[in-house]
């Protein structure tokens, strides 16, 4: 059994940073691809980064590119999400998610995660 919990969010003004954690509670976390995911009020949730299992390879979606990074501590199965230049369109509940396998093709697929957090708040005001 594989538990998320993701911790970091808050209020920020635009232009500010945030970075979000997500502890990761189970077997061999190595193995498991990790994803950000956000979900803004009334709209669908929709990928953010990802990283594949081992931490090689890093996957962003467009609006995080050049403005968000990830990094793992394998020592602490943990996988944060420091956003830079934050801005209003950022808002959203930000979930952290584990799924067996992901590509540059497959990351951002939500059928694919078979475990995900309960989401913390990021609102970015103008």
């Amino acid at each position: 059994q594989v538990l998320l919990a993701e911790s970091g969010g808050g209020s920020v003004q635009s232009g500010g940073t945030l970075t979000l954690s997500c502890a990761f509670s189970g077997p061999e976390y190595s193995r498991w691809c990790m994803a950000w995911f956000r979900q803004g009020t009334g709209e669908e949730r929709e990928a953010v980064m990802g990283i594949t299992n081992g931490g090689r390879t890093q996957y962003h979606s467009d609006s995080a590119r050049g403005r968000f990074t990830l990094s793992q501590d394998n020592a602490k199965n943990t996988v944060s999400l420091r956003m830079n230049n934050l801005k209003p369109e950022d808002t959203g509940v930000y979930f952290c998610a584990a799924g067996p396998t992901c590509n540059v093709d497959t990351f951002a697929q939500r059928s694919l995660y078979h475990y995900w957090g309960q989401g913390t708040q990021v609102t970015v005001s103008s």
